[in-house]
């Protein structure tokens, strides 16, 4: 008889490229993985998305706020944000499904040496600052501001709709993401005041910030220190960006993830800029990072490196 052979454990590489092969399938049909159960175990430990994040805004997929059903493409999805504020207006994002992606996002990302993060979802990091900017709007009276690498820019809007900023600039490198703010920008139009909102192709690592640099006093951004390839372009753009004359500051909200914020700063000091990081920033969001720690099964595989972003204020 045969010894018995111990089942293998896939690598991560492997069980990423099955996530890939389950999002560019656009309907699965639960019988195709029905037989998979030791792999769906594996890539939920492999993957840290989540659908909820720390479920800070509450939203609900709609087919009202100005957007006709029939518009909407299968791959789309409009969800209205309600603000815990008085007095709000409620916020409408069209965006992608999370489970739609094609083959043309990636021949995009390789023309435009780019990342598709932002056209993925809408990320735990970017609800965290969209919602520490509304604990704080006063800093934005007035203002003006850019979102970098926003995504479907969730901040971006809600500073927009909710602080009275002067300008609200949306940006991120990915063509197709910023035809989303577009589209995001219209149908919010009568919820964004006397506030200009525009949006904005703008790729770090090359020249395109010219023409506005030294325009605003406040940059904010989330999660955007991932790739280490973009780091020393990204502290360029922020020097380029914000005023060289009065108070100004960018605000980034980013997990460690191992060195890679670490490495990030050294970029921004060798930028010539000055930088400070807090933890606890917000009491509210405080105590739901320590429930998911101390046990709420809200969050899979939470892990606070990976998953809880700090506040890193960057300064001239």
């Amino acid at each position: 008889m045969e010894p018995h052979q111990p089942q293998s454990t896939p690598k991560p590489s492997s069980l990423r490229w099955q996530i890939l092969r389950r999002a560019l399938l656009r309907r699965p049909s639960d019988s195709e993985f029905a037989g998979d159960s030791n792999d769906n175990i594996s890539l939920e430990k492999v993957s840290r998305r989540t659908r909820r994040g720390f479920n800070l805004i509450p939203c609900h997929v709609v087919n009202d706020g100005g957007e006709d059903p029939d518009s909407l493409s299968k791959r789309d999805v409009c969800y209205r944000y309600t603000l815990p504020l008085p007095n709000a207006p409620e916020l409408f994002l069209r965006q992608r499904w999370e489970d739609r992606v094609d083959l043309n996002d990636f021949e995009v990302c390789n023309r435009y040496n780019i990342d598709n993060t932002g056209l993925v979802c809408q990320w735990p990091s970017e609800d965290v600052l969209a919602y520490y900017c509304m604990s704080h709007l006063d800093n934005f009276r007035n203002k003006r501001v850019i979102e970098l690498g926003s995504g479907y820019g969730l901040a971006g809007f809600v500073i927009a709709v909710a602080a009275e900023a002067l300008e609200v600039v949306i940006s991120d490198g990915n063509p197709q993401v910023v035809d989303y703010i577009q589209h995001n920008i219209n149908i919010n139009s009568a919820a964004l005041g006397s506030t200009k909102v525009k949006p904005l192709i703008l790729h770090w690592d090359q020249h395109d910030a010219s023409n506005i640099s030294g325009s605003f006093d406040i940059i904010v951004a989330s999660d955007c220190t991932f790739f280490k390839k973009f780091h020393k372009g990204l502290a360029r753009t922020i020097r380029c960006l914000l005023k060289e004359h009065g108070p100004s500051e960018a605000l980034l909200f980013s997990p460690k993830r191992d060195d890679s914020l670490d490495k990030f700063l050294l970029e921004v000091e060798a930028s010539g800029m000055h930088f400070t990081i807090t933890e606890a920033y917000d009491a509210e969001i405080w105590r739901r990072h320590k429930s998911i720690i101390n046990g709420d099964h809200c969050w899979p595989n939470y892990e606070p490196d990976h998953c809880y972003p700090l506040l890193v204020s960057i300064t001239r």
